[in-house]
């Protein structure tokens, strides 16, 4: 396998695991929404995987690698999934980003984000000021100022309500296997740790055994809401944050 990581902090804890198991890499520039790589690697092996920016999936498609960047389908969509999703049809609606100033919305808090993986903005919570102040701001543009990989009039949105969250956790899923997992947040508190509670890792076998084969490997974020396990979203695993990930565990599982 060869490993080529955009070079920032997180991809060079990456580095230093690649280095004590003997694995091929490179480090490099990315050129922001379009992927561009800078130096150009020198691909060696048949089996490249990549690591930084989600923008590096368009790198991945034009050179043909494989298994390059492992895109992923909206989780909103996946139905064996539905009735465990924190923000989910039961309480969310989908609108083009274009229509969100048509909607009755009032003074309360909205968690939005696009309903595709595309990292066009994360997922957050925002006030009716500052959806109109987004929608505005996209409207605004001309079609030829649009960047790839940023928001536009036709992206569509998830538009939910906020709830309380007690926990918050990332797993790497490689092969419908659980690989490592990291607590990222506790309450209102950033936190890092490696693991996850006993409960909760069990929550994430079932959920990727009963949604096999969404994806070769993808990172599953879950969380505890009012004593409830849900699922959070699905990210891309070339382009989540590791936070405490075991990494030797998940290089073992890729390479």
């Amino acid at each position: 396998m060869q490993w080529i990581l955009q070079e920032y902090e997180d991809t060079s804890r990456l580095a230093e695991v690649l280095d004590r198991a003997g694995e091929t890499y490179s480090l490099h520039k990315v050129v922001p929404f379009v992927g561009e790589l800078d130096p150009e690697p020198n691909i060696v092996d048949p089996n490249v995987v990549m690591f930084g920016s989600y923008s590096l999936r368009h790198y991945a498609r034009q050179h043909g690698l494989t298994p390059g960047v492992w895109e992923l389908r909206p989780y909103l969509n996946e139905y064996a999934w539905q009735e465990y999703l924190l923000n989910g049809p039961h309480n969310t609606r989908k609108v083009l980003l274009k229509d969100l100033g048509g909607l009755p919305l009032d003074d309360t808090l909205y968690f939005i984000r696009p309903v595709e993986d595309s990292k066009e903005i994360a997922g957050t919570v925002m006030d009716v000021n500052e959806i109109l102040y987004t929608v505005k701001s996209v409207m605004g543009l001309r079609p030829d100022e649009y960047i790839q990989g940023s928001l536009r009039p036709d992206t569509e949105m998830m538009l939910g309500t906020p709830v309380n969250i007690q926990a918050e956790w990332r797993n790497w899923i490689v092969g419908d296997e659980l690989i490592t997992s990291s607590l990222y947040k506790q309450g209102r508190k950033v936190l890092y740790r490696e693991g996850i509670d006993d409960d909760a890792r069990e929550f994430v076998k079932d959920m990727v055994a009963c949604n096999p084969g969404y994806a070769g490997a993808y990172v599953l974020d879950v969380c505890r809401s009012d004593g409830q396990l849900y699922i959070l979203e699905t990210n891309c695993i070339n382009a989540a944050g590791f936070y405490a990930a075991d990494l030797n565990k998940l290089v073992g599982a890729l390479a």
